[in-house]
């Protein structure tokens, strides 16, 4: 970030946003290709908590495009 009012981000939801913000409206595109990419996300907070197995093996498209005001 180049403006000094802002701040960097410090976390993947937030870097996510920013990331978003600078790309839209610049038609860009972003490609994630997963090759048996496993992610354990926690059922609740806390040590003893379970986790879901999220399995992704393919291709994760993210577009962006300007809205036109009607």
């Amino acid at each position: 970030m180049t403006e000094s009012n802002t701040t960097e981000p410090t976390n993947w939801p937030d870097l996510a946003m920013s990331l978003f913000d600078g790309l839209t409206g610049r038609k860009a595109e972003i490609t994630y290709d997963f090759d048996q990419l496993e992610v354990s996300v926690p059922h609740h907070v806390g040590e003893a908590c379970k986790y879901a197995t999220w399995k992704l093996n393919g291709v994760l498209k993210i577009r962006t495009a300007e809205k036109t005001q009607a």
